[in-house]
């Protein structure tokens, strides 16, 4: 049976997307620990992030990158967090968490936003991308 990221991957289920390549998306979690809390997942369903080949890791990593320095322009945060925990689901994916102290990274603070919180913060975060160059944002674009 395909993870719950694998389901939004394929758009059986809805997904605020910030980044779409060949070899990862990005999108908003839905409870998020601070506005424009995203997670990096490869398009391949690999549970442990250890079992990732050593290119599609790499990737993650440059992708989470791009994504924090958009989160910076985007939500001014003091740092970028990043965690990789994968204990809710079971398909490796990279927390990139704007903060603004260490407490930030508890998902004890998690958030039920709303919806028109998460189009906000995702669309605030895919043209900060997007200013950046990232064509990889323009192509995550819902559709009008």
């Amino acid at each position: 049976m395909a993870s719950l990221f694998t389901r939004i991957i394929d758009g059986e289920i809805p997904g605020h997307f910030v980044w779409t390549d060949e070899t990862c998306v990005a999108f908003l979690t839905i409870a998020p620990i601070t506005a424009g809390h995203a997670l990096v997942v490869p398009r391949a369903e690999v549970d442990h992030w250890l079992d990732l080949d050593d290119d599609t890791a790499a990737h993650l990593m440059v992708v989470a990158k791009a994504i924090g320095a958009a989160q910076i322009d985007a939500f001014s945060p003091a740092r970028v967090g990043l965690i990789i925990a994968g204990m809710e689901v079971p398909h490796t994916h990279l927390h990139v968490i704007p903060i603004d102290s260490e407490r930030d990274l508890d998902f004890a603070r998690a958030t039920s936003p709303s919806p028109e919180a998460l189009v906000e913060a995702a669309d605030r975060l895919r043209d900060s991308l997007v200013a950046r160059g990232h064509a990889e944002a323009a192509a995550s674009r819902p559709s009008s």
